[in-house]
């Protein structure tokens, strides 16, 4: 009969399932409360509790996440990712440089930044194209977590299951996972993934406009104006000879040339020197106008053009504000704000003229380029009302890019070859980030992410209650009566079923820090080889196709592609059993 530990194990488990899944309370209070009540019965000790904290793959987990959010902030990964697309003209095409350039990118960055700087440009060229967003948005997902699952360090799953590892007291002296032990089976996946979603997972995927199209069709129609400069090449081309004719979610509707303006100009105008040329845009196409030509010039940028650091920042004219029937030149807005107004919105106006001359109405949406001391100027302003920010600028010398990026490979590299751990590599990096002043240290204390920290941190001291209690012993003895007769192949179909279930309708975390003691526990028992059981867990748990919950990139692509949960059962599980069926073949050849 099992003892009163066990009875306590169990009865958590069933508790932070059921939370899980039915959401009963935030996956960090649910594994709180756990873990607690393992606590308060002398499961485990206040310093098993807590000894994940100081867990080396948590800190791990967490550096990588901040070295993700750096080459956000730095806007490398924008640049690189507007030359790759920006020519591309067929879906398939769009589809497979998707697939071929974001696995290995999410092999050795963050998944979830690289989906997200990659979101809005799959946006603007479906729509550009006249193609449903819902076909691009799942392949970019599965195409992170297919790069994800190929390295130790690409997703935090396979790193919590290295946590495991050296926590683990089921088999001495176990080594720790490798950077590349993953690669056999996750190289190769990434390769079949790709021919699947290109060939097959394509034909699956729904026709739909995701639930933002409505907002994104009749979003704010924002006026700026640039101006052509004296050396500009554009002077004496037509504006289709300019390139400024079908600007992604840019309208060119008016001309000012010596003070007279030109509306409606036909496409075989010709451009001068000196022209100011009125464009229409969404926020989003206007943030990128700034950057977009050197040949053109945005007048109010002015000595805002010199800074390092910018917002694009969106507010609204306040109905009482004291600069209403205004202009901003009048009011010396620059000045007092730190902040130059680039482009205007009044209810879908085209408003003509110069846009330093327009005054200012309540309602009147305005695009601001903000300096650093913005919000610190602006915090008791009752002139107007922040919306949101649209943009973050962020220039950075050749120099410090060459660091950020050959840092970022030797930082992997010494690791891989076993000069330095990882973690030391990724601390002495970051030092040398801040040193640069490529990062702040309040900068990175803003990326961490607490919430990610503190769950793996509670799974790990579950996982140590499952081991000390016999719990895993438990479960591991029945998986072996009921899978040993079908042979080392039955065994790990189990455990992958077992632990893609749990991940896909519940959490990855959890289901990794439930299967791996047992999965572990049948090694033992069994006298086979750790390594293939290690594995699969990992590679069940991170491989996450079935479900929009399953993993947080499947989560983010949800929404906006307008999605169904049966979309990802019907595209997702058939990519999840070859997954499997790949992984149990390999792992069979190399260790049994």
């Amino acid at each position: 009969m099992p003892n009163f530990e066990i009875i306590i194990v169990s009865i958590v488990i069933i508790f932070i399932l059921t939370s899980l899944y039915f959401e009963i309370v935030r996956a960090g209070f649910t594994f709180l409360i756990g873990v607690s009540v393992l606590t308060v019965f002398n499961i485990l000790t206040p310093k098993e509790m807590l000894s994940g904290v100081a867990n080396e793959q948590v800190a791990v987990i967490m550096l990588l996440l901040l070295l993700g959010n750096i080459f956000k902030e730095t806007a490398l990964l924008d640049v690189f990712f507007d030359r790759i697309f920006r020519s591309t003209k067929t879906y398939k095409g769009f589809m497979a440089k998707i697939m071929i350039i974001i696995a290995p990118l999410s092999a050795f960055l963050n998944n979830t930044p690289l989906v997200a700087i990659l979101m809005p440009y799959a946006h603007g060229w479906a729509k550009k194209r006249n193609v449903p967003i819902s076909k691009l948005l799942i392949p970019l997902s599965y195409a992170a977590i297919l790069g994800g699952c190929a390295t130790l360090i690409g997703t935090s799953t396979n790193l919590i299951v290295n946590g495991l590892v050296v926590e683990q007291i089921i088999i001495p002296d176990l080594p720790e996972l490798q950077i590349f032990d993953f690669v056999p089976v996750g190289a190769p996946m990434i390769i079949i993934g790709f021919l699947y979603m290109l060939f097959i997972g394509h034909k699956l995927l729904p026709s739909k406009m995701g639930i933002n199209e409505d907002f994104v069709n009749n979003t704010r129609q924002y006026v700026i104006e640039a101006q052509i400069r004296e050396s500009s090449d554009l002077h004496g081309k037509t504006i289709t000879e300019a390139k400024l004719r079908n600007l992604q979610e840019l309208y060119l509707f008016q001309i000012i040339r010596k003070g007279a303006i030109l509306s409606a100009v036909p496409y075989d105008t010709v451009l001068r020197a000196g022209d100011i040329l009125l464009f229409a845009g969404n926020t989003e196409a206007i943030a990128n106008l700034i950057k977009l030509n050197p040949a053109l010039q945005v007048p109010a940028v002015g000595m805002f053009a010199r800074k390092k650091n910018v917002d694009i920042v969106e507010i609204v004219i306040a109905e009482n504000s004291t600069i209403c029937h205004k202009t901003l030149k009048k009011e010396n807005f620059r000045a007092k704000y730190e902040a130059t107004a680039i482009a205007i919105h009044r209810n879908g106006e085209k408003i003509s003229g110069k846009l330093g001359s327009v005054q200012l109405k309540a309602g009147d949406a305005l695009l601001l380029l903000t300096g650093e001391n913005f919000h610190e100027l602006s915090a008791n302003t009752k002139d107007f009302f922040i919306i949101s920010k649209v943009k973050e600028i962020r220039e950075i010398g050749i120099l410090k890019i060459i660091v950020l990026i050959g840092g970022t490979f030797l930082s992997i590299l010494l690791a891989a070859l076993g000069v330095v751990k990882l973690f030391i590599a990724l601390v002495l990096f970051m030092s040398l980030l801040l040193i640069l002043n490529i990062t702040t240290p309040k900068k990175l204390a803003k990326g961490i992410d607490y919430n990610l920290g503190f769950i793996i941190a509670m799974s790990l001291a579950l996982g140590v209650a499952m081991i000390k209690t016999g719990f895993a012993e438990i479960i591991s003895d029945f998986i072996i009566f009921i899978l040993v007769p079908l042979g080392y192949v039955g065994l790990l179909a189990g455990i992958y079923v077992i632990t893609a279930l749990l991940a896909a309708f519940i959490t990855n975390k959890a289901a990794v820090a439930i299967i791996f003691p047992i999965s572990l526990t049948m090694a033992k028992d069994l006298d086979l080889p750790p390594m293939p059981f290690i594995l699969v867990v990992s590679f069940a748990a991170a491989a996450n196709f079935m479900t929009p919950i399953g993993y947080q990139t499947n989560t983010m692509v949800y929404g906006p592609g307008g999605y169904r949960f049966k979309d990802y059962l019907k595209i997702g599980t058939p990519l999840t059993i070859i997954y499997g069926i790949v992984t149990i073949i390999i792992l069979r050849l190399m260790y049994f």
